[in-house]
């Protein structure tokens, strides 16, 4: 059994089916409008979404099949205590896949570890976003006709940004890319973003204050909202939350070819006069996103159909335990019986949490 955990999880062979599959559905939605008849997917949002949520109740509905689950905590047995390993088991008896979203880091992983049906992560905390990327490649793809030789700038928030981390992890993959990473000092990309993804794999990227100034050599300006959940001190949230700004005047530098991208909800740091320029393409992102996840929900229950069990993710790797992950929003600082486990992803490399990718200390 797959469970969709982070975006490295699929292969690059395995990322082009999906395209090819969601551009087929895309094309001929009424052949797929009975895929799923009879099958339930259970959506546990334990944290607050519009797209992510209502994608995958629609992506489940128009392949014919049903959706069951709650869009909040408190709407959940969560308000009592109940781990994140025993609602998976739980809903396992009532499911047929699960979708869950979560704001600690690592939750979905921890609650694979007991579910009997396939998991997809919509999202924990500020760690990945894997279906996101999926919306944010098909994009690419059906704009751009493929991923090799772009220049991918990111814009905002590059430390919380999950979709920044699982897009990077995703495009990293692909022949001739570069990378612009535009973001105040408070909120540049981690260092373990840098050193396990573009450095390892040689990827040149830069770093800038300046939206300006990186502008006219993007092929893909893909824009974030400076997160305030995300924020433990709200001075700070307060003075940095204005920091970039697109507008049409901004954009008059840009190439005529250039896609912009936004995952969404945004506040103000795109103007609403860019909408109508030709190269605005967020708003395709959220329908290209419904057609992705039901790529994705027909590959895992097929896969669960011919290989059932738990997926033993780190089956022949080598943890510790003898560390401690000190990051207040990882899902095993919080649920008391998971063990802090580390992995290191080379030699070079210290021990980092399994969860949250956080050092061990």
């Amino acid at each position: 059994m797959r469970n969709l955990i982070d975006i490295g999880d699929l292969s690059v062979q395995e990322l082009q089916e999906l395209i090819d599959t969601a551009n087929d559905i895309i094309a001929r939605p009424e052949a797929y409008s009975e895929k799923c008849r009879g099958k339930k997917l259970a959506t546990l949002f334990f944290e607050p979404s519009t797209r992510t949520r209502l994608s995958f109740e629609a992506a489940m509905y128009e392949l014919g099949g049903h959706v069951i689950g709650f869009s909040g905590a408190n709407n959940s047995s969560a308000a009592k205590g109940e781990s994140l390993a025993d609602t998976a088991r739980t809903v396992s008896s009532y499911a047929d896949i699960i979708a869950m979203r979560h704001p600690l880091a690592g939750s979905a992983l921890a609650a694979s570890r007991r579910a009997e049906i396939p998991i997809i992560n919509a999202g924990d905390g500020s760690h990945c976003h894997p279906t996101q990327t999926l919306a944010d490649l098909l994009t690419i793809y059906r704009e751009k006709g493929g991923f090799s030789g772009l220049t991918l700038g990111l814009c905002g928030d590059l430390k919380y940004g999950r979709t920044v981390h699982s897009l990077i992890n995703a495009m990293s993959r692909y022949e001739g890319l570069r990378v612009v990473l535009i973001s105040p000092e408070e909120l540049r990309l981690p260092d373990y973003e840098k050193h396990n993804v573009l450095e390892r794999l040689g990827i040149p990227y830069e770093e800038t204050a300046s939206l300006e100034a990186a502008m006219p050599e993007l092929d893909i300006l893909y824009m974030t909202r400076i997160q305030r959940e995300r924020f433990d001190c709200i001075e700070t949230y307060e003075r940095l939350k204005d920091s970039y700004i697109l507008t049409p005047e901004k954009l008059v530098t840009a190439k005529e070819d250039m896609i912009i991208l936004h995952p969404l909800p945004r506040v103000n740091e795109i103007s609403t006069a860019v909408d109508d320029d030709p190269r605005a393409c967020y708003f395709k992102q959220v329908t290209n996103g419904k057609f992705m996840r039901m790529a994705l929900i027909l590959k895992l229950l097929e896969e669960a159909e011919k290989a059932p069990g738990r997926e033993d993710r780190f089956a022949g790797v080598t943890l510790t335990e003898n560390l401690l992950c000190r990051n207040p929003k990882c899902v095993c600082s919080v649920e008391q019986e998971l063990p802090h486990r580390f992995i290191s992803a080379d030699g070079d490399s210290p021990p980092r949490c399994i969860y949250c990718e956080t050092k061990g200390e």
